[in-house]
């Protein structure tokens, strides 16, 4: 039997760009492609970019250059080029890295097909519109543990003048329930316990679904309700008014973690009107009051943006007392990125380098102090946590996240005191606290009762290790980058 052809992956952005590229590897997979994790190894090497920001769009161009290295030196064949990037400059790219053999638009995943069959042009960038993943779409996870992204729509309908994602990805389609709640069916019939709902705009979910009737809140509900599921969680909810439904799923379903992100962007009302937010900041007041009075025990992440077009000294203050006022949980805080097709372009006012740098350390600094108060409130707690694996830092220390921490995005909580497997529900004492991360002692046989009545059974092993398996779905160790913190400048 002929050996299994080889292909490598580097995968840039946001868990939805991820998504995408553990689609491109099911394709892959499917076509009789084994991932390998050096790329010195792989005939074919696929890059996954990111070109929503000035920053991304460097370390895009410096991971092509890098891999193409291996056109070289090692068994690279064909190195091929995905994603936002391609779909914004797709002319541009080809002219200037020739090195590059095909490119692949936004919309274009499965077309990686044709070019490992040999048969494709080498430019294959299509109509971002094109494309929404379904239940039936090919894909590998990459995500550890037992978790795994899922993509509920496509898109953006929104016009923030910083945000050039209906550029990239167009406007909003959203999956069907239907669909969606198959897929999670699929992934739970593999091992998957934690499912992460995404999309570019994920409170407007379903509102272009005509006579559907289908909410955010009917999903979230109807994917914690597949047995075998244990959390759910929402990503990137856009700060609007808030539906009871909602608030009722996120206060009260069991397997609805009271987890939200939602990227706030600013507070002054002024920054918000340049931003074209379509609010002010008496409405992310009376948000963050909602939320928090109604879900108890809620972890809120928001993101800003630093340095936009005109933004003042009194504006930055501003924004620093409402941080304060709010004490969120996770804060990302990321330097305005001046993107020659939004809006914000030509916004005057430009904010010199130097100040923005200052006004994001200023902010880091402050949120800083409020995340590390609140993991010290933790210590002493029980938890239940979701066994990782091993540390990135050390292969004989343990990794885990409760509710309240998103993977890759947030902190860990690193174990000690016992034996764990990837993919087991147990409760932790924490005992120590950083500014991110916390420490958590185990608690023999104390696995989580209801993850027990949901989970599929999964074969005794005789000898369970820091380095033993549990069953679950195959996935791959893709290499993933990420800039500048994790999150994007994002509805």
């Amino acid at each position: 039997m002929p050996a299994r052809r080889t292909i490598h992956f580097v995968s840039l952005g946001c868990p939805k760009n991820r998504v995408d590229s553990e689609v491109m590897l099911g394709v892959a997979q499917g076509a009789g492609y084994a991932h390998v994790d050096d790329p010195a190894d792989a005939e074919v090497i696929v890059v996954n970019t990111c070109g929503f920001i000035g920053e991304a769009k460097k370390e895009s161009i410096d991971a092509i250059l890098e891999m193409a290295t291996q056109k070289d030196g090692g068994a690279c064949q064909r190195l091929v080029v995905a994603g936002c990037l391609s779909q914004r400059h797709p002319d541009e790219l080809a002219r200037e890295l020739p090195e590059v053999d095909h490119f692949l638009g936004s919309s274009d995943m499965l077309r990686l097909g044709e070019v490992l069959a040999g048969k494709a042009e080498r430019l294959l960038v299509g109509n971002p519109a094109d494309w929404l993943a379904s239940a039936a779409t090919p894909r590998t996870l990459s995500t550890p543990g037992a978790s795994a992204y899922v993509k509920i729509a496509e898109g953006c309908n929104r016009t923030c003048s910083f945000c050039v994602i209906p550029e990239l990805r167009g406007k909003q389609r959203s999956r069907s329930p239907e669909d969606v709640v198959r897929e999670v069916e699929q992934l739970v019939a593999a091992g998957v316990k934690e499912v992460n709902l995404v999309s570019q705009d994920t409170i407007a979910y379903g509102r272009d679904l005509a006579g559907a009737g289908a909410t955010l809140a009917d999903l979230a509900r109807r994917v914690a309700d597949v047995r075998g599921i244990h959390w759910v969680r929402l990503f990137y909810l856009y700060p609007e008014t808030l539906s009871d439904e909602l608030v009722e799923v996120l206060a009260g379903h069991p397997r609805v973690v009271k987890y939200v992100d939602m990227p706030l962007q600013h507070a002054a009302d002024g920054m918000l009107k340049r931003m074209r937010r379509g609010h002010g900041g008496a409405r992310l007041r009376k948000v963050v009051t909602t939320l928090k009075k109604n879900v108890p025990d809620l972890t809120f992440r928001t993101a800003f943006i630093v340095g936009h077009p005109g933004e003042t000294d009194e504006e930055f203050v501003e924004l620093c007392d409402f941080v304060k006022w709010a004490e969120f949980d996770r804060v990302g805080v990321f330097r305005y990125s001046d993107e020659e097709s939004s809006q914000s372009f030509a916004i005057p006012g430009k904010v010199p380098a130097r100040t923005a740098g200052a006004r994001h350390r200023k902010l880091m600094t402050l949120q800083r102090r409020i995340a590390h108060a609140k993991n010290e409130a933790i210590v002493g707690r029980d938890l239940e946590v979701l066994v990782e694996g091993a540390s990135d830092e050390h292969e004989f220390v343990l990794m885990a996240r409760h509710a309240g921490q998103a993977p890759e995005i947030d902190g860990q909580v690193y174990l000690s005191g016992g034996l764990a497997s990837p993919g087991e529900l147990r409760r932790v004492r924490i005992t120590q606290a950083s500014d991110y991360d916390l420490v958590g002692e185990l608690l023999d046989g104390d696995a989580a009762a209801d993850a027990a009545a949901h989970a599929e059974a999964r074969p005794a092993t005789k000898d369970r290790t820091t380095t033993s398996t549990a069953a679950g779905p195959k996935r791959v160790a893709l290499r993933v980058l990420q800039t500048d913190g994790r999150d994007r400048q994002s509805s």
